[in-house]
């Protein structure tokens, strides 16, 4: 289906000083997709979003809302909403005050306005609230009126700024199902930062992979998880994270010794690759399956067992240290020995130096 682009990002840079915060962001956003930008502390993704808004001037490249290009175009006339992690709102006012200060500050007359905060907090569940001050909300009620604030302007783009980082975790599960929600019931193009990759991967359209100021990857949740395009995407997409083991090409070309310390084992790689080459093998942790001892590719101690009910988290006492996920409550000690197989098919291969996907 063809969609109109509603933000395009093409060359972006930004910089403080000597410091290079941006560096050559391209990004085309689709009228009515959800886009996460995701990546660890510092990597640039809030400074994006801010640069979005207008609350950072860009140093280079071009930046388009609805066709228009807004370099040099204030906040005000962008015609985006931002949701702040601090929710931001006045403490003076009530929930409808709150809701409806950007229409006041247009003139738009009270009768009006005051259909408008009824609209907007049945979408936002907040009927019933209207007359209460932000210090008789809860956390979870406070982002609804946020959200609220940000919906009765009717914007081409709403913007999110780890807007969940506040609730406790049970809270944050819940409101990222409401946000995903009410983006599809509005039809809306919303970019939301987070350094959450659950998040990212249960609430996104499309996923944004930030490092150092740099997109290291783009594209929808499940193609990142399925094939990360280096070794930084694999282990940050993903949980637990994915395990990383030192391998050497054989002689033939096809197969791989995955070196765990003590554990050296030959496996079939599938791919035909250049001998003795050096690469890093990664592996996720629900593709490793452990058998008894001796029966499979490799035998590893035990190191400990978490349970979560629902599922066993498996750490052994190897370098590097492996995690393997079963379903299950399973019922391994630590310090025991298990055998380990490992499906060809699931192998992630690796640049060793440069760390680019093989």
């Amino acid at each position: 289906m063809n969609q109109d682009i509603q933000i395009e990002l093409s060359g972006i840079e930004k910089h403080y000083g000597a410091y290079h915060a941006l560096r050559n962001i391209n990004l085309s956003i689709a009228k009515g997709t959800f886009v996460a930008l995701v990546g660890p502390s510092g990597c640039g993704k809030s400074t994006l979003l801010r640069s979005l808004a207008g609350l950072e001037k860009i140093s280079g490249g071009t930046l388009k809302i609805a066709g228009e290009v807004m370099n040099d175009v204030p906040p005000r006339m962008r015609d985006i909403a931002m949701v702040f992690q601090s929710y931001a709102l006045y403490p003076h006012m009530t929930v409808e005050q709150n809701l409806t200060y950007s229409l006041r500050m247009r003139k738009v007359p009270k009768p009006e306005a005051k259909i408008k905060a009824e609209e907007v907090a049945r979408i936002a569940g907040l009927t019933g609230l209207l007359d209460r001050y932000p210090r008789q909300l809860s956390g979870g009620q406070r982002q609804r009126v946020a959200m609220g604030r940000a919906i009765i302007r009717n914007p081409k783009a709403f913007l999110f700024d780890e807007p969940l980082s506040n609730l406790d975790a049970a809270l944050r599960v819940s409101m990222r199902k409401e946000i995903r929600a009410l983006h599809d019931r509005l039809h809306a193009t919303s970019v939301y930062v987070t350094h959450d990759q659950i998040e990212a991967m249960t609430m996104a359209d499309h996923v944004v992979v930030m490092r150092d100021g740099v997109i290291e990857q783009q594209g929808r949740p499940l193609d990142l998880y399925d094939r990360p395009a280096n070794r930084f995407v694999a282990g940050f997409i993903g949980s637990p994270a994915m395990n990383f083991i030192p391998a050497v090409v054989g002689e033939d070309g096809r197969t791989l010794t995955l070196d765990l310390g003590a554990a050296k084992q030959r496996i079939v790689s599938g791919n035909q690759l250049q001998p003795g080459l050096e690469v890093t093998a990664g592996l996720r942790p629900e593709h490793l399956d452990i058998v008894g001892q001796g029966q499979g590719i490799f035998d590893v101690p035990v190191a400990f067992v978490e349970s979560t009910g629902s599922s066993t988290f498996v750490a052994t006492a190897t370098t590097p240290e492996l995690t393997i996920v079963q379903t299950g409550r399973g019922s391994l000690l630590s310090g025991e020995t298990i055998g380990v197989t490992v499906d060809p098919q699931h192998l992630h291969l690796f640049d060793k130096t440069s760390g680019v996907r093989i």
